[in-house]
């Protein structure tokens, strides 16, 4: 990495440079990080679910950070890259655009966190009979995270109510994937009926167009977040966008054209690589070094073969495949992002069960067994010979 010239870092953040906390509300990012992410430059991208603007967003952590609003504006002390899924576009000065969605489709996702609330709320009543209703409430406020573009429904908190009890939890996850799935109803027999779709964090894999949850075992808790997005909002498809802009930066061109995002991508990785090798010649193409925290794979008794997934493998793996066609020697990094809040399995050169297989398509070239401190640590390495 430190020898090629032409280098893209496109990097994912909550697990990677944000530790996992219970409490989305409690994320916190380090100065060190902000100040390395910032002399990359033009060589830097983040890639994420999560958002940059709005009270959740990690714009918001930068400042906490800084204790300023006016210094990362002025400093261009903010997160370069795509957020919301594919749709929150900004610079590192916090410049905001947002691509590819409607008027009604925004106007709908305003409405999902009050509707996401009063249905929690009467199903944590039901499962949890001797929780006051204050408990509760408060229960929901932690669970609901409010995005604009990405309403999303975290378990983290609600899980400690199950105290290691496997069906429990099992029946938690459950019942987030009914709410969500009523909210995805309330657009059957309208103009938003094909507008959005469901992303769970971690999951394993796609069945029939949909991700398929991940249930708690003994070592690992499974599927702890459901966001609701647009559809066509995948982590590749983001990929794809990011090198349009990275290539009117670079080379003052856009290869697929100046408005291009997550809704103009095809679905499948195939297309997504025909579409790369039509528009982006082998000169004009970088170095991609990929980095994500979600990956799974899990073997399945029923049908014999492993189900692998994670919100993280299909942008890392397209990275993988790019390098291939270009013949550029494209990077893939995995953070081990469990810790004592979040529990998830760990990668290391002696284990991969729950995240990678011998069979495994997807090659991860380095494993950053520490967690995000060590990975921080590694990012500082790189800016400050990239610089």
């Amino acid at each position: 990495i430190l020898e090629e010239n032409n280098i893209l870092i496109i990097q994912d953040i909550v697990g990677v440079c944000i530790p996992l906390v219970k409490d989305p509300l409690k994320r916190e990012i380090s100065l060190n990080y902000i100040n390395s992410a910032s002399r990359l430059v033009d060589k830097f991208f983040v890639l994420t679910c999560g958002e940059h603007e709005g009270r959740r967003g990690v714009n918001r952590i930068i400042e906490r950070t800084l204790k300023s609003i006016k210094e990362p504006h002025e400093k261009g002390l903010y997160l370069p890259g795509l957020a919301g899924c594919g749709v929150e576009f900004q610079d590192r000065y916090g410049n905001n655009k947002i691509l590819g969605l409607g008027k009604d489709e925004i106007d709908f996702l305003k409405k999902v966190p009050d509707r996401m609330y009063k249905l929690l709320f009467n199903e944590l009543i039901r499962i949890f009979p001797k929780e006051s209703s204050n408990r509760i409430k408060e229960l929901c406020n932690v669970a609901i995270c409010d995005t604009r573009f990405t309403p999303t429904l975290n378990l983290n908190e609600i899980l400690i109510l199950a105290d290691k009890n496997i069906e429990l939890q099992k029946e938690l996850q459950n019942m987030m994937l009914k709410i969500m799935e009523k909210l995805i109803n309330y657009t059957k027999n309208t103009n938003l009926e094909n507008s959005f779709q469901l992303h769970m964090m971690p999951n394993l894999g796609v069945k029939g167009g949909k991700e398929i949850l991940k249930e708690s075992t003994i070592k690992d808790i499974g599927t702890t977040d459901i966001q609701f997005i647009i559809n066509g909002a995948i982590k590749e498809a983001g990929l794809l966008v990011l090198l349009n802009k990275y290539l009117k930066v670079k080379k003052n061109i856009y290869p697929f054209g100046e408005d291009f995002n997550v809704r103009d991508c095809p679905r499948s990785h195939k297309e997504l690589l025909k579409l790369c090798k039509e528009k982006i010649s082998l000169n004009d193409m970088p170095m991609l070094i990929g980095v994500g925290d979600t990956v799974t794979s899990e073997w399945n008794s029923e049908t014999n073969n492993y189900q692998r997934g994670g919100s993280d493998r299909g942008f890392l793996t397209l990275i993988k495949e790019l390098g291939e066609i270009y013949n550029t020697n494209n990077k893939v990094i995995f953070v081990n992002s469990s810790n004592s809040q979040v529990k998830r399995p760990r990668l290391s050169n002696l284990n991969s069960s729950g995240i990678t297989d011998k069979d495994d398509n997807l090659k991860i070239d380095i494993v950053i067994e520490e967690g995000p401190s060590q990975y921080i640590n590694w990012f500082e390495m790189i800016s400050n010979n990239k610089c």
